[in-house]
């Protein structure tokens, strides 16, 4: 892949979560000081929303990566689908609580029994619900509930609840007050600026030896930012497609039109409507009505993705054929 073309120690721009890959711009810098001090009160729900892709998960897993296990023993739930039944035996099971029968007294008793066992050995319990958006009222409640587990003054489990804009939205219900009291603190992260989103693509690129090589010209910074709206899952996807198409032209300097091109193939391969335009933009024209009314964010991400899963497909036979011409370009400058 264009990985050893360019002399880079390993892909800079995958769409997993990698918090070796974290990157402390102003918005995450903020969010990341939220958790810690979340951390250091021990108590009660810190509230993290953001638009699809802006990082929400790096974020929390690079927390996670700096938390002593001596001390804290922090569990992370990623599906959310869930009833508040179901929602109680997800818990249970992440912090490794065997889950016997239906008995719901039966599963608090044993849910509140571990957490007090960790105070015992100086430990304190973190549960993080990642697409927490997706939890009904009842659910939250349950979790509310949970919260309400204490040994003497202290309590016994605290949440990170970390979702889209549509959990403050739930969150603003009249049936969520007793659990919005529990909330110590709450960040909105936002996208980054055009400084921030050229430091974000340098920083990916230097943490796997980049030096220099593709070279990028200030404009191409400018457009990555405007065609991706400064979201982090959008900046890897536009620039892994974007090395990839480098590499396979054998271009060593980047350029706007580079840029341009990709993003226009994007544009193609999604339709009109389902561009790299920021998702916020997105969102507000789906408020507004309109043409776009029934535009399906989630469906955007998702096709993008499938196509960066494809990608390795085509590169495999591409390569095929190019590595077949490098060499006859070899051979013939060694007989002139």
């Amino acid at each position: 892949m264009y990985e050893s073309f360019y002399g880079l120690t390993g892909k800079p721009f995958q769409l997993n979560p990698d918090p070796a890959f974290y990157f402390s711009s102003k918005g995450h810098s903020s969010a990341y000081s939220y958790l810690k001090y979340g951390v250091f009160q021990g108590e009660g729900f810190i509230v993290i929303t953001g638009e699809v892709g802006a990082g929400k998960t790096t974020l929390v897993r690079a927390l996670l990566e700096e938390l002593d296990p001596d001390k804290v023993v922090a569990v992370q739930l990623v599906s959310t689908m869930l009833d508040a039944d179901n929602l109680l035996k997800a818990v249970a099971t992440a912090f490794g609580l065997r889950v016997r029968g239906e008995d719901k007294a039966l599963l608090l008793a044993s849910l509140e029994a571990f957490l007090t066992s960790l105070v015992t050995e100086n430990k304190r319990a973190l549960l993080v619900v990642d697409e927490a958006q997706n939890l009904n009222a009842q659910a939250m409640e349950e979790l509310r509930m949970l919260s309400n587990f204490q040994l003497g003054d202290r309590a016994l489990l605290q949440s990170f609840l970390v979702g889209q804009p549509e959990l403050r939205d739930l969150m603003r219900a009249p049936s969520m007050q007793q659990l919005r009291q529990r909330i110590i603190a709450s960040y909105h992260l936002g996208p980054m600026d055009k400084g921030e989103t050229r430091g974000y693509i340098e920083h990916r690129l230097h943490r796997v030896g980049w030096k220099g090589d593709p070279q990028f010209e200030p404009e191409a910074y400018a457009r990555i930012h405007d065609a991706s709206g400064g979201l982090p899952r959008r900046i890897n996807q536009l620039c892994n497609r974007l090395l990839l198409s480098a590499y396979l032209s054998e271009k060593h300097a980047l350029t706007v039109a580079d840029v341009e091109s990709v993003v226009n193939e994007i544009h193609s391969e999604l339709g009109a409507e389902m561009s790299m335009a920021p998702v916020a933009s997105l969102a507000s024209r789906v408020a507004r009505g309109g043409e776009s009314a029934n535009l399906d964010l989630g469906a955007v991400a998702e096709a993008i993705d499938r196509i960066e899963n494809n990608i390795s497909v085509i590169l495999d036979l591409l390569q095929s054929i190019v590595r077949p011409k490098r060499s006859e370009k070899v051979t013939s400058s060694k007989r002139g």
